[in-house]
């Protein structure tokens, strides 16, 4: 099952053309955003959303996969980043919750309504720590074999 909101594109160039014209410019902004804050972070599409970067990690099937490093969604009511890296043993989104303006923190997940919600300083430097340290924290249902 895919949790993230089901999407008609299959490339990075479709899924922005079909972004709600109330939401493009943001989208578009945070798409080079993203590129320019760390080049290496390779655009693609993935998981009915963009992927920046990838590693392989194995899903709740026990399958190894290339999991985006950063990814970003337009969702219904908001937009989400995604930002699967750690620091120290912590996520590094949740790590940085409280610098990263008005918005919603989950352990790997920043949403927001308003690209002007989000303080893009912080944002910068969680993007460049996630490039250089990718990946997601092992539970013990990770390590279960299937």
């Amino acid at each position: 099952m895919n949790m993230f909101k089901k999407s008609k594109a299959d490339s990075v160039k479709t899924y922005l053309a079909a972004i709600p014209e109330e939401r493009k410019e943001e989208i578009l902004f945070l798409h080079d955003f993203i590129q320019k804050t760390s080049p290496n972070l390779k655009p693609h599409f993935a998981y009915n959303m963009l992927g920046y970067g990838s590693f392989l990690w194995r899903n709740y099937k026990g399958e190894q996969i290339a999991w985006p490093t950063i990814a970003l969604a337009n969702q219904k009511n908001y937009i989400s980043l995604y930002v699967s890296a750690t620091d120290n043993g912590e996520y590094l989104a949740e790590k940085n919750k409280e610098k990263l303006g008005k918005v919603n923190v989950g352990k790997s997940c920043i949403r927001f309504k308003k690209l002007k919600d989000l303080n893009l300083h912080a944002l910068k430097s969680v993007i460049k720590k996630a490039a250089k340290n990718p990946g997601l924290i092992l539970t013990e249902k990770d390590t279960k074999k299937k």
